[in-house]
């Protein structure tokens, strides 16, 4: 009997203590949730200039109008070639859409020498060397992504001659500045926020221009050169982008 009191007594105080003992032990500690993570927003608003090079190729068809307002065709011929230049322009963001407006320049190499059709003892050369556009931009933007279409103004700088085909002596020869229109396509990515690499395709509408020489045009006496030009054009382009206007730091955060 006394053993059975003594481990009852001895029990219970154990029941009495455990209580106490886990009273005093220290709370947990609280460890705060991690922050959400920073998603960068990339800002497109801003004037930016940059460099460009590529491919085009040239639709030139040349024909002869003469004094009675008769059109003598000639053939036509394509020329490809060379492009490097530089562009500089301005957009602005709102929301997902990119609006801009843009001046590009290129040096082009685009010339083609074929024999008249009309009179092959002669031959005609038509050479592009110089591009010009000036275009306005709506894009929609994913991020650091930009897709685009572009349209305007469009003027090229020409050359046009007609040679001797036996010996390739130049005759006569003339100079032309003319402006048509142009639309286009791009995409570019900004790689970091203020560098962005793009590729761009553009379609200039030249129509045709009436030119004549200062002396008389030895394939049709009295004609005045009449030339279609039409010309498409492929550049990869790179442009930095200052940030200048924008309504904010080039790349913002969001939570």
């Amino acid at each position: 009997m006394k053993k059975i009191l003594v481990g009852a007594i001895g029990a219970l105080a154990i029941g009495m203590s455990a209580p106490a003992s886990a009273a005093d032990l220290a709370a947990r500690p609280y460890t705060k949730a991690p922050p959400a993570p920073v998603v960068a927003v990339y800002d497109w608003t801003g004037f930016y200039i940059g460099a460009n090079g590529g491919w085009a190729q040239s639709h030139n068809c040349w024909d002869f109008l003469t004094a009675g307002g008769a059109i003598v065709a000639d053939a036509c011929s394509d020329r490809s070639g060379g492009v490097v230049g530089g562009q500089v322009g301005y957009r602005w963001q709102s929301a997902g859409w990119v609006f801009g407006l843009e001046a590009q320049g290129d040096w082009a190499d685009l010339s083609r020498t074929r024999v008249s059709l009309i009179n092959p003892a002669f031959s005609t050369r038509v050479k592009t060397d110089g591009i010009g556009l000036f275009t306005g931009q709506i894009g929609y933007a994913w991020n650091a992504a930009l897709l685009y279409v572009k349209g305007g103004a469009a003027v090229t700088g020409n050359s046009f001659s007609i040679l001797d085909t036996a010996t390739g002596t130049t005759l006569v020869s003339g100079d032309s500045t003319r402006w048509g229109a142009t639309v286009g396509v791009g995409f570019e990515y900004g790689f970091t926020p203020n560098w962005s690499v793009g590729v761009e395709y553009d379609h200039l509408f030249m129509g045709h221009n009436n030119n004549s020489f200062s002396v008389v045009n030895p394939i049709v006496a009295g004609a005045i050169n009449r030339i279609d030009q039409d010309i498409d054009m492929v550049t990869l382009r790179l442009n930095y982008r200052f940030g200048w206007g924008g309504v904010g730091a080039p790349v913002a955060a969001r939570y």
